[in-house]
């Protein structure tokens, strides 16, 4: 409950400085303001899947169920971050660069990380084999991994629609401190609802696994009752 407070609170101040405290971007205007939830987006769909990779490469070694919940619960968390990202990115280009859509590599990479979640969950659902399934998703997360230092170093390599980006951009690059602080502050609000999610998600897959052992254990004393 705690965590869930914090969460709450953090979003709501969030929400707050986005709207009240950051300033106007004298370029975009209020259309800027997606910039806070976009980016911040992005980062957590990121971080999830860095944390998929992660659970994918040590239930491979070890074969560890701790470790494909972990993977399984970002996965799905990941997944609605990635989503957030990529229809906040079209609302946000279609007033600052005409369209709404651009196959640029940022963009395309994006995308492609959004498919690679979907293919994840997808080959946890309907693959009925529960140890095939997981064997199949965790090489999908490992593979894909690839992704996101690619998506991240697109707008450093290729020449893209979007512009150099503003933290550790180089020089000229950089935010207006009051913008710095609500991105940071967003990007934290975020990470605080990601936490939280995967810790609920880790206990609904828990008391699943407790669920069908109990199942199991009752199964023989009910079929002796039906037999007699």
């Amino acid at each position: 409950m705690i965590h869930l407070g914090v969460t709450i609170l953090w979003l709501l101040i969030a929400v707050w400085m986005i709207f009240f405290y950051a300033p106007r971007e004298a370029t975009m205007g209020e259309v800027q303001r997606i910039f806070y939830i976009h980016v911040p987006a992005g980062w957590t769909a990121f971080l999830a899947y860095f944390i998929v990779f992660v659970g994918s490469v040590i239930f491979l070694a070890k074969r560890s169920q701790a470790a494909d919940d972990l993977a399984h619960a970002a996965a799905e968390v990941g997944f609605v971050f990635c989503t957030s990202m990529i229809v906040t990115g079209p609302l946000w280009a279609k007033p600052a660069w005409g369209i709404w859509w651009t196959w640029d590599a940022r963009l395309t990479m994006s995308f492609l990380l959004w498919l690679l979640y979907v293919s994840y969950l997808m080959l946890r659902s309907y693959v009925f084999n529960p140890g095939r399934s997981a064997l199949l998703a965790a090489v999908v997360g490992i593979i894909g991994f690839v992704d996101v230092p690619v998506n991240y170093m697109a707008i450093r390599w290729w020449r893209t629609q979007h512009p150099q980006p503003v933290i550790g951009g180089g020089e000229g690059s950089g935010l207006e401190p009051a913008m710095r602080l609500t991105l940071y502050f967003c990007a934290g609000a975020f990470w605080c609802l990601f936490a939280y999610l995967v810790r609920e998600r880790l206990a609904i897959a828990r008391l699943r696994r407790e669920l069908s052992a109990a199942r199991r254990a009752s199964a023989p004393q009910d079929q002796k009752e039906d037999r007699g």
